[in-house]
């Protein structure tokens, strides 16, 4: 049995990479997919739930499976630095992955409102973290502005090799599965990711899609396909933070899911041919709905994701709900990123809940009692 080292060498066949460009991995992929057991059942549910926990990558979110391929294109063509706008999550990633490749990492970060969980992982991978007076889009404005002066590689989602490596999500799906499910239902703050698995999901089907930003319409990928069906894609976003709702750039975007606190998404066009192509949809949720869905998700599953991937949840739950999402249908969940990453959402009103007893047997035994009645 060959050993499992990354998405690149997995799948390197169906990566616009050189044969020569050497991997900058981590060992990112291979994400579980996981059924829900429980869940289906408390809400009448007579399909097949499933979350794919992106939190389980390196650094903890999905941004590793775009990131080791946009670091290795720009390793192999020669880049000393990387910059990108972060609201935590890039920001890890891409410091990790600098690290590994032994080149600098520059982050631009939002002030305040971004986790400390995602801001640790910058400072001790060793990133020149820059703090703006602003939000997210204020510092991806910045980055693009000087990236076309300063000889730093940008590797926030506008890089097309960011995309290729979060395509491979779907490929993992379509393998477990052994076809695409029937919804696939993702949170959105940038659009980069929702556009990506479409991507993947097209080349798997072999039908090429006019989301992909390296397809000139001969496309070496598209024409192996291994999949029979594609999804219909459905993206949720925060309300407070909901632009694809609103009919455009929100100025200033408000949400406690702060991984997709974004007013103005950058694969705002593609991702409006990925909804029109898949005959999916967008919507959006409360900030209540989403910690309570983390909540129920952890409580009932064994899950643990941050705010922003309960999103995916949250709404999917809501249409199953409604019946917009068909009974007996198969719909995955992208959970982007761990619980982990932003625990302060949970401890904010401290440990509820919690028993306190004498160190007494006696006293042990009665609260676990209490418990089992």
């Amino acid at each position: 049995m060959s050993r499992y080292t990354g998405l690149i060498e997995h799948y390197r066949n169906r990566l616009p990479l050189a044969p020569e460009a050497r991997a900058i991995s981590l060992g990112e992929g291979g994400t579980p997919l996981i059924k829900l057991e429980r869940l289906p059942g408390q809400i009448g549910f007579e399909g097949e739930l499933y979350v794919k926990f992106e939190g389980l990558n390196p650094t903890g979110s999905f941004k590793d499976r775009g990131m080791t391929v946009a670091v290795t294109q720009a390793v192999h063509e020669g880049a000393k630095a990387i910059i990108c706008a972060s609201t935590g999550n890039t920001s890890a990633a891409a410091a990790a992955y600098a690290v590994r490749a032994g080149i600098t990492a520059f982050v631009l970060i939002p002030e305040g409102k971004i986790a400390l969980g995602k801001l640790a992982q910058a400072v001790v991978h060793g990133a020149v973290v820059i703090q703006i007076q602003g939000n997210f889009d204020d510092g991806m404005q910045l980055v693009k502005e000087i990236g076309q002066t300063t000889p730093v590689a940008i590797v926030n989602s506008i890089n097309p090799y960011r995309l290729q490596g979060q395509k491979t999500a779907a490929f993992e799906i379509v393998e477990e599965l052994g076809r695409a499910p029937d919804y696939h239902c993702l949170p959105v703050g940038n659009a980069g990711n929702i556009t990506a698995h479409w991507i993947g999901y097209s080349e798997a089907a072999g039908i090429k899609t006019q989301s992909c930003a390296l397809c000139d319409g001969q496309c070496r990928f598209c024409d192996r396909p291994f999949a029979r069906n594609r999804p219909k894609m459905v993206g949720y976003q925060a309300a407070g933070s909901a632009p694809f709702m609103r009919g455009g750039p929100v100025k200033n975007p408000e949400t406690i899911a702060t991984a997709i606190r974004i007013g103005d998404p950058q694969s705002w066009d593609r991702a409006w041919v990925v909804q029109k192509e898949s005959q999916g949809w967008f919507d959006e949720c409360s900030d209540e709905a989403i910690l309570a869905t983390q909540k129920l998700l952890a409580a009932t599953e064994g899950v643990f994701c941050e705010p922003a991937s309960a999103a995916s949840l949250c709404g999917a739950l809501a249409d199953i709900k409604s019946g917009k999402i068909a009974q007996g249908s198969t719909v995955v969940c992208t959970l982007t990123g761990n619980g982990l990453k932003d625990p302060d959402i949970i401890m904010k009103d401290g440990l509820k809940g919690l028993i306190q007893v004498p160190a007494e047997r006696s006293a042990v035994e009665k609260a676990l009692l209490a418990h089992l009645k």
